[in-house]
């Protein structure tokens, strides 16, 4: 988190979150899993729209998005809002 900016940066795993380019279901228990990853899923979306609605810029990115990058780019957001 950024205060002074009032960005939210998360990072979110694969598995939890679901990634589209990694995620797998596990095929066990799946009455446990869908609900599970599915809940996630729309609790990121309702915490996106809380930040969002306080006035706040929200950045995802995945586990597996190169560190460099990430930096980049959250670095590129706080230029831009401190401008």
């Amino acid at each position: 988190m950024f205060t002074r900016q009032k960005i939210a940066v998360f990072i979110d795993g694969c598995f939890w979150h679901a990634c589209p380019e990694h995620f797998v279901m596990p095929r066990s228990n799946p009455a446990y899993w869908v609900p599970k990853i599915e809940g996630n899923q729309r609790r990121d979306r309702e915490t996106n729209d809380a930040l969002r609605a306080a006035g706040w810029t929200v950045t995802r990115f995945w586990e597996h998005d190169p560190p460099a990058q990430v930096a980049d780019r959250i670095a590129a957001v706080v230029r831009e809002l401190a401008s």
